[in-house]
């Protein structure tokens, strides 16, 4: 067996986008940037960021639409799915995250304080219903 699992804890770098398949199925599209801090052979402090796409589907995409916007801090686990098409004759490849759970970060408010999460908790609201339909890669746009 081999295993494809994927974690990133990050911030939206913008509104995600939730759109509804033909189906009727909803799907949420949104760009996570994660960082990673490490000393050069010099010694000095540096960050690099990484900008993650991430698909998520059906009651999660739903909740991520309504409770995340640019800047927002998010957890998410699933798998990578490569998408690949041709245009003009070029071959393009496409590889995002396909969330199958969500964690809402802390809500700040004006202050910078935290504030509760939908469903009144004071921390964390965890979104775990995914299911992938059958037939979802048809109705997929790239």
């Amino acid at each position: 067996m081999y295993i494809n699992k994927v974690q990133v804890l990050g911030n939206l770098t913008r509104d995600p986008e939730l759109k509804q398949l033909p189906s009727g199925i909803q799907v949420c599209n949104m760009a996570v940037a994660t960082n990673r801090v490490y000393k050069d052979k010099n010694g000095q402090k540096q960050e690099e960021v990484e900008y993650h796409n991430v698909v998520l589907f059906g009651r999660t995409a739903e909740v991520a639409g309504q409770y995340l916007k640019k800047g927002s801090s998010v957890y998410v686990e699933g798998r990578l799915r490569t998408n690949s098409w041709e245009t003009d004759g070029i071959k393009k490849y496409k590889t995002e995250i396909v969330g199958e759970q969500m964690q809402l970060g802390p809500r700040k408010q004006g202050d910078g304080t935290s504030s509760t999460t939908p469903q009144g908790a004071t921390k964390t609201s965890t979104v775990d219903d995914y299911q992938e339909p059958a037939a979802l890669a048809d109705e997929i746009p790239f």
